[in-house]
Formats: C-alpha cells, sequence, structure tokens
C-alpha cells in the first residue's frame, strides 16, 4: 500500500509539473488518504504484536 502512495504521489507530482492541476490535486489527496491507511495498519500490526508478544527477531 505504501507502493500505491508513492505512485500516485510521483503522478501528482508530474501533472503539476505539466500543468494538470485537477489530476494533481486528485492524485495528490488519494496518496495522502493511502499513506494515512498504511500508517493505521502498521500502527495497529504492531500494537498487537507488542500485546501477543509475538516478535520475529526473537530467538528460542
Amino acid at each position: 500500500m505504501l507502493r500505491w502512495s508513492f505512485a500516485f504521489l510521483v503522478l501528482a507530482l508530474v501533472a503539476a509539473l505539466f500543468g494538470f492541476g485537477g489530476i494533481a490535486s486528485g492524485a495528490a489527496s488519494l496518496a495522502k488518504i493511502l499513506f494515512v491507511v498504511f500508517l493505521v495498519l502498521w500502527l495497529l500490526s504492531f500494537g498487537v504484536g507488542l500485546i501477543t508478544g509475538k516478535n520475529s527477531r526473537s530467538l528460542p
């Protein structure tokens, strides 16, 4: 999902460079939304990992 937000960010920058304001603002807002969704999902998975005590780096 983070790749999608960066893809829409790049699309917004390229569209703004060529003067397509409507497409640039739409892509930028979509990139912001996807980035926030990514952060929320990451924080949830981090919290669940802390609560359950499951750590992929721990060795027996």
